[in-house]
């Protein structure tokens, strides 16, 4: 009787320590979520370019300016040529629907030989949303600024243009 009286007592000890030991420990399971959003791409417009047209510059400095829309105006000692024809540069972008984003242009300069004329771009909007389908566009101008000396020629440059959600 003392021997099954020890192996109950044994037994209620032994219950306890697994209780007690389950109070040091807990667990449970948790949520995660992740949400993939379409890149954000650019698209140059194909048969689109910043174009100053064509101008005199009469020996003196001035400005051709082009605005987004692609309405064209000189200052200074320039003139158009008649029928010289302007126009401003056009981009697409597609990505997430409904989702803002910011648009950036850097300068650039157009070369012929040696000669370098600087120009500044300005884009149509410094934000835009995409549509519900996720397509949206702007369109680009620009300063070019010139020193009155530049030879005669055709000039050609580039610019850069970026876009980033927000």
């Amino acid at each position: 009787m003392k021997k099954i009286a020890l192996i109950a007592a044994l037994g209620v000890a032994l219950s306890a320590g697994s209780a007690f030991a389950a109070g040091n420990t807990s667990s449970a399971s948790g949520t995660a979520s992740a949400t993939v959003v379409a890149p954000i791409v650019l698209t140059h417009t194909p048969g689109r370019a910043l174009n100053f047209g064509k101008f005199t510059t009469g020996g003196a400095a001035g400005t051709v300016v082009v605005t987004a829309a692609g309405v064209g105006s000189v200052t200074g000692a320039t003139a158009f040529v008649p029928g010289s024809a302007v126009g401003s540069d056009a981009f697409t972008v597609a990505g997430d629907a409904n989702r803002s984003f910011s648009i950036a242009t850097t300068g650039g300069n157009v070369t012929a030989g040696a000669t370098n004329i600087a120009f500044t771009t300005t884009a149509s909007a410094a934000t835009a949303t995409l549509s519900a389908t996720g397509a949206g566009s702007f369109t680009v101008g620009g300063t070019l600024t010139l020193a009155g000396t530049e030879a005669a020629g055709a000039y050609t440059g580039s610019y850069t243009a970026t876009v980033t959600y927000n």
